[in-house]
């Protein structure tokens, strides 16, 4: 499991999606970002679909993400 509280880019309130994390200033939640590539889509694509997430946050969640599962 990766642990999002070291993320930037990120951020978890228990009163916003059940606690979800989320792209920090949004209500997007990052497993959204994980499914739609999953799904096909491009980071430019889901950047756009999701206009308050910043491709910077993108990246640097993508970054965290990986970084974490090379530690593992």
């Amino acid at each position: 499991m990766i642990d999002w509280s070291t993320c930037t880019a990120v951020e978890r309130n228990a009163a916003r999606l059940s606690g979800a994390w989320v792209f920090r200033g949004t209500r997007v939640p990052v497993a959204a970002l994980f499914e739609n590539l999953e799904d096909g889509a491009q980071v430019s694509e889901f950047v756009e679909w999701f206009p308050d997430v910043t491709l910077e946050q993108a990246r640097a969640v993508l970054e965290h993400a990986a970084r974490s599962l090379e530690a593992a």
